[in-house]
C-alpha cells in the first residue's frame, strides 16, 4: 500500500529552482528498510543550500531537502525497529540526496536511524536536530583534547546561529565561562540569556595584521563561521587550545601559519557530524538528552509548518536566523 503525503518539492526549471508545497506518494521514495512518518524536522544552513539548487548538497531534481526528521516508525523491515517506535535520523545522506525530513515521510536504512531518547520529546529533538548534534560533538572533541572548564574561556563564532546557540547552551551546562562572536549588536541581550558571560562583535575581533600569532585569549573555540574569523581565532588561542571547525557561512577558505600548531601545540579539528559513527552517535545523544540537556529549548526556537518554511529558506542564508527553527510536519 502506498501513502499520499506532504513534502516542499523543489524542482529544476529553465528560470531556476521553484520551491512549493505538494502532494507526493511514499512509492517515489526509495526501497529502503525502514519507512518513517515525520512528525517535526528542523532548518539547517545545508537545508538551505539544497532548496535553492546547490549541486555541492543536492545532485539532482526534483528533490525534498531536509537533514533531520524525527516520527515513528510506519514500516520496519529491521529485526531492531518496529512499527510505532519514536526514532530520529540526523546527517548520513538524508536531505542531500536521499529526499529528507522536509516531507511526511522518509524511506532510510535501519543503520541511520537512532531511538529516540526517553527524556527528550519530539518536538525537543529536532530543536537540537544535527545542530545541536553538531555542537555536542564539538564538545566530545575538544574534551577529548583536553578541554577543561577549568583552562580559561572558550569562544564560540557565530553565536546567534543553530550551532552556536546550542554550543553555548551545552557549554554553560558543561560548567564552561563563554565568549559570544556576534555581528549582530540587537542579539546582545539573547546571547548573555542563553549563556553567554561576555559578546564581542566581529568588528572589534577580526586580526588583519600579518602576526602569525596574537594574544591567547581563549582555551577552545567552537567556530561555524571560517574564514577570516577561523583564521583570526586560530592566532587568538592560548597554550595547547583547540577549535573545533564546523562551519563555513563566511567563507570555506583558511589562510594560516603552523607557527599556532608548533609554538603553542594548538589543534585544529574538524567537526562532521553526518558521518559520525553509530556508537559515537548514540553517545552523543546520550549526553544532550541527560547531562548536556539545555534547560530551555523552546526558548530558541521559531516554530512554522510546511507552508510558511519558504521564507524562513531565504532568511537562513542572508545570516538572519536568530536559534533554531522548527518545522511542525503536522502543522
Amino acid at each position: 500500500m502506498t501513502i499520499a503525503y506532504k513534502a516542499l518539492y523543489v524542482t529544476e526549471t529553465p528560470g531556476g529552482f521553484r520551491r512549493e508545497v505538494t502532494t507526493l506518494n511514499t512509492a517515489q521514495l526509495p526501497k529502503n528498510s525502514i519507512l518513517i512518518r515525520v512528525d517535526y524536522s528542523s532548518l539547517n544552513y545545508k537545508d538551505a543550500l539544497s532548496a535553492t539548487g546547490n549541486k555541492g548538497v543536492t545532485r539532482r531534481y526534483p528533490f525534498t531537502p531536509g537533514i533531520d526528521a524525527c516520527g515513528t516508525v510506519a514500516k520496519s523491515e529491521a529485526s531492531d525497529f518496529r512499527e510505532g517506535d519514536n526514532v530520529l535520523v540526523t546527517g548520513y545522506d538524508l536531505g542531500m540526496n536521499t529526499p529528507g525530513g522536509f516531507g511526511q515521510y522518509i524511506s532510510v536504512p535501519a543503520d541511520w536511524v537512532v531511538p529516540l531518547p526517553e527524556n527528550l520529546t519530539p518536538a525537543e529533538s529536532m530543536i537540537l536536530g544535527t545542530a545541536g548534534f553538531t555542537a555536542g560533538l564539538s564538545l566530545h572533541r575538544l574534551e577529548m583534547n583536553g578541554l577543561s572548564p577549568d583552562q580559561g574561556k572558550v569562544l564560540v563564532t557565530g553565536a546567534t546561529g543553530g550551532v552556536g546557540s546550542l554550543a553555548l547552551m551545552l557549554l554553560k551546562k558543561a560548567g564552561y565561562s563563554t565568549i559570544a562572536l556576534t555581528r549582530k549588536r540587537d542579539k546582545m541581550d539573547y546571547l548573555r540569556k542563553i549563556g553567554a558571560a561576555e559578546v564581542i562583535l566581529l568588528d572589534s575581533f577580526i586580526d588583519e595584521s600579518d602576526k602569525p600569532m596574537i594574544k591567547g585569549n581563549y582555551s577552545a573555540v567552537v567556530d561555524t563561521v571560517g574564514g577570516k574569523v577561523l583564521e583570526t581565532a586560530m592566532k587568538s588561542l592560548s597554550m595547547w587550545g583547540s577549535v573545533a571547525a564546523c562551519g563555513l557561512t563566511q567563507s570555506p577558505l583558511l589562510s594560516t601559519s603552523v607557527y599556532p600548531f608548533i609554538i603553542r601545540g594548538n589543534n585544529l579539528l574538524g567537526i562532521n557530524s553526518a558521518e559520525t559513527s553509530m556508537k559515537l552517535r548514540k553517545e552523543i545523544w546520550k549526553k544532550l538528552s541527560s547531562n548536556l540537556k539545555p534547560e530551555k529549548l523552546n526558548d530558541i526556537a521559531t516554530v512554522t509548518g510546511l507552508d510558511g518554511l519558504n521564507s524562513y529558506i531565504d532568511t537562513i542564508l542572508s545570516g538572519g536566523i536568530t536559534g533554531r527553527v522548527l518545522v511542525d510536519l503536522n502543522k
